[in-house]
């Protein structure tokens, strides 16, 4: 299922939803229907690589081992 980004018509919160497309998505924090589907952005080239390894410094930092595959948690 696909991870897409809804604005809230009545609330007005940003929320990304995994759902699938024939799905009938509600707001978690007010219970609406009225959710518009955001237009996302695409990674820029290069930086994803980047991201990955920023993210998994601070995981290994906070102690968070499940970003991690099971070779790389033995070290």
């Amino acid at each position: 299922m696909p991870l897409y980004g809804f604005h809230c018509a009545k609330c007005h919160h940003d929320v990304e939803l995994l759902i699938g497309l024939s799905e009938k998505p509600v707001c978690p924090d007010c219970g609406s229907r009225r959710l518009q589907r955001l237009v996302s952005l695409p990674a820029p080239p290069g930086k994803s690589k980047a991201l990955m390894k920023a993210g998994r410094a601070q995981a290994a930092r906070e102690g968070h081992l499940s970003n991690f595959s099971r070779a790389e948690r033995r070290r």
